[in-house]
Order: C-alpha cells, then structure tokens, then sequence
C-alpha cells in the first residue's frame, strides 16, 4: 500500500497537463505518439513508484504504440495514471490492462476529438479569422488563435481531471466487485478490434494492372477485393508483424518496405 507521499497531487496532474502539450514532439512512425505519453507519464510515475525497477517498469509500459487525438488524449492519460495507482496498490493487478485500456480508447477519443476540433472548432475560427484578415483587419489572426486554441487548452485540462477521477472511482468499484479479469479481456479484445480497424486507414495498397482487354478488362484490385476488401494491407500487416517476432530489426523491417515499393512503383506492380 502505498503512503500519503505517494499520494497524485494537483501539482502532478498540472506536471501531466504540460507535459502532454509536447506529444508530438517526438512523433514517429513507428510507435507514432508513444515518446511524448511516456514523458507526459512520468511525473505520476514517479510519484506512485518508490523503486527504481518499478520506475522503469511503468515507463516501459507507456512506450508503447500511441495515437490519438492531441487535446483529448489527456483524459487516456488520467485513466492510466488511476491505473498505475491501482497496480501500486494491488499485487495482483493485471499491468496489461494498463495498456489495453489505452489502445480500445484512443479510437473512439480520436473520432470524437478530430470532429470536434479539425472538423467544426478550425473551421470556425479559420471563418472568422479569414474574414477579417481580408479586410486587414489586425484581429483576424488573433481571434483565430484565440478561438481555437482557449477550448483546446480548457478541453485538454478537464479531460485529464475526468480522466483521473473517473479512472479512479471506476476501478475502485471494479475491483470491489472482482471483475477485474473481465474487464482486462474486454479491453484486450476491444484494443485488438481498434488497431485491426486502424489497418485499411493507415496502409494503402493496390495492385496496378487489369486482366483482359478493351471493356471485358478487370482490374487486378478489384479482384481482390472481391475476395477481401484490404487484403493487401492485411497480408502486409501480418508479414511485418512475422519479422518483428522472428527479432528482425526495425530499420531492416523498414529497408525491406522501401525496397518493395521503389520495385513495384519502377515495374508497375502496385502503388502505395
């Protein structure tokens, strides 16, 4: 059990809230958002984490792959920093819900965030902001900043207490219960349909070509399709995931990918 030094303070969540602002900072294709989770992660870390090996441990854990969008993927933060708590607290908790919950919500959390802030709040402020610049008015880009970025930054903060809070009171009563197990497979298989989902959105394969000739022609992609829309990305998923378990490094992984492509743009096989 924990003491009350090792108790999240307002001062942590304020060090979560700014840190979150640089996660981006460090994005990357390969695990994307997952540099600037941990660092924004780590203020709570180190606070509920008396050892160093545990330290390290929980760090590890939010180096993982990450995505969402920006000014709600505080209140993802909130809930793993419950998480930890109830790790910290609980020898028997399951770490690997930790980042199961984190996967099956940063899905959903980009949807509602990118319609909300990409699709209506730019769109309003880039109008308003827009219009009075065309009649040099000094206002426009200031309104436009102002417009977009005051809820982005409320937005960001309330969704780390929510976050937290619910993440905390939500546990509490899960593990009262003792449908802790549940809820870890729940969020394990719901994380797994997310990242499948992710597959056709993120990976962009088609074969070049068709089959026949004149009007009888048939487009090799949509042959394929018909016997699985995105199969190509798929099998493209499943053969890099076959050599990232057989050790291969990343940047061979990434070599192999990039040699394919220069062929099959050179030779017209497919197009990415």
């Amino acid at each position: 059990m924990r003491t009350s030094n090792n108790q999240i303070t307002k001062k942590d969540l304020m060090s979560i809230y700014i840190r979150s602002l640089s996660l981006e900072y460090s994005w990357n294709y390969e695990r994307q958002q997952h540099m600037g989770y941990c660092f924004a992660m780590l203020p709570a870390i180190r606070r509920i984490y008396e050892k160093k090996e545990a330290q390290i441990e929980a760090a590890r854990r939010h180096m993982e792959f990450f995505n969402t969008t920006p000014y709600v993927s505080t209140a993802i933060m909130g809930i793993s920093t419950a998480m930890e708590e109830s790790n910290a607290d609980n020898a028997d908790f399951d770490t690997s819900s930790i980042n199961s919950v984190k996967v099956a919500l940063m899905g959903p959390l980009a949807g509602i965030g990118d319609s909300m802030f990409w699709g209506t709040l730019r769109v309003i402020a880039t109008g308003i902001g827009t219009s009075l610049a065309l009649n040099g008015n000094i206002l426009g880009p200031i309104l436009f900043w102002l417009i977009y970025n005051i809820p982005a930054y409320l937005v960001r903060y309330w969704c780390l207490k929510f976050g937290y809070g619910f993440g905390t009171s939500f546990l509490n009563r899960i593990e009262e219960s003792g449908l802790m197990p549940k809820l870890t497979y729940g969020a394990a298989v719901i994380g797994l349909m997310v990242i499948g989902a992710m597959i056709p959105n993120m990976i962009n394969i088609q074969i070049a070509g068709s089959l026949g000739t004149g009007e009888s022609a048939t487009a090799v992609q949509a042959i394929l399709d018909g016997i699985m829309p995105s199969l190509l990305p798929l099998l493209m998923t499943l053969g890099v995931y076959g050599l990232l378990q057989k050790k291969v490094k990343v940047s061979w992984v990434l070599v192999i990918l990039t040699s394919l492509g220069v062929i099959g743009a050179l030779f017209g096989i497919f197009v990415v």
